[in-house]
C-alpha cells in the first residue's frame, strides 16, 4: 500500500464509531485535530455524513492525508489544514465555531505545551454545548497499567522526553479551566481510553 498506513488506526476506528456516532448525531462540524494518515478521518466521514469533518495536521503530514481522501473521498470531508499546537496565533486557527473536536493518539506525542494549547483552543473553538472528543491511553493518579502500556510509555520516553503517556487529572483539569466539563470516560479496546467533555 502507498498510502500511509496504521494498524491501530485500522483496529480501533469501528470501536470509537460505535461512542462517537450517538454523540455526534445532532452535530454539523468536526475539526479533527492531528489528522495523521487520514484514515479515521474518512471512515467517520462515511459514517456520519450529516458532519462536515476538517482535517489538520503539521504540513509534512498533509500529503498522506490527501492520498486517503483521494482514495475514499466524501462530500463532506474537507482537505487538511496545518495547524500546529505549538505555533499558535492569531490568524493560524480558521475562521470557524465547531460543534466537535476530535483528536486520537496525539496528547502522549505532543509536548505539555502542545497539550496545554490544544484542550485551551478547544475551549475558545467549539461552539455552546461542543464536543471535545479525546483518545488515547492515560495514567490515573500516577497509575499505568496494564504492563503493555508501561512499556509503550517507557519506549515513547526513549525516543524523545517530551512523550509520554498523560496524567488524566491534569487533562481534566485543563479541560475544567477552558470551560470543558467531563460528560464521559471509556475504556476502549487495547487499554485506551475515549474522554468526552462538553463546553458550557
Amino acid at each position: 500500500m502507498d498510502k500511509p498506513f496504521s494498524p491501530a488506526c485500522e483496529n480501533n476506528r469501528g470501536p470509537i464509531l460505535e461512542i462517537l456516532k450517538p454523540l455526534l448525531v445532532d452535530k454539523s462540524s468536526v475539526l479533527e485535530i492531528g489528522s495523521g494518515t487520514g484514515q479515521h478521518a474518512v471512515w467517520f466521514a462515511k459514517n456520519m455524513p450529516q458532519l462536515q469533518w476538517q482535517t489538520s495536521d503539521l504540513q509534512p503530514n498533509h500529503a498522506g492525508i490527501n492520498q486517503w481522501l483521494d482514495a475514499y473521498p466524501s462530500p463532506n470531508l474537507l482537505p487538511p489544514i496545518e495547524l500546529d499546537m505549538l505555533g499558535i496565533a492569531e490568524g493560524t486557527w480558521p475562521n470557524a465555531d465547531y460543534d466537535c473536536i476530535y483528536s486520537a493518539n496525539t496528547a502522549h506525542i505532543m509536548p505539555w505545551e502542545a497539550v496545554v494549547n490544544m484542550l485551551a483552543q478547544a475551549g475558545l473553538q467549539l461552539r455552546s454545548n461542543g464536543l471535545l472528543c479525546l483518545y488515547g491511553p492515560m495514567q490515573y493518579q500516577g497509575v499505568i497499567e496494564p504492563q503493555s502500556n508501561r512499556d509503550f510509555d517507557a519506549s515513547l520516553r526513549q525516543q524523545s522526553s517530551h512523550m509520554g503517556i498523560r496524567e488524566f487529572h491534569q487533562i481534566n483539569q485543563l479541560a475544567a479551566e477552558a470551560g470543558l466539563m467531563l460528560l464521559e470516560d471509556h475504556a476502549m479496546p487495547a487499554n485506551n481510553r475515549l474522554l468526552v467533555w462538553q463546553k458550557a
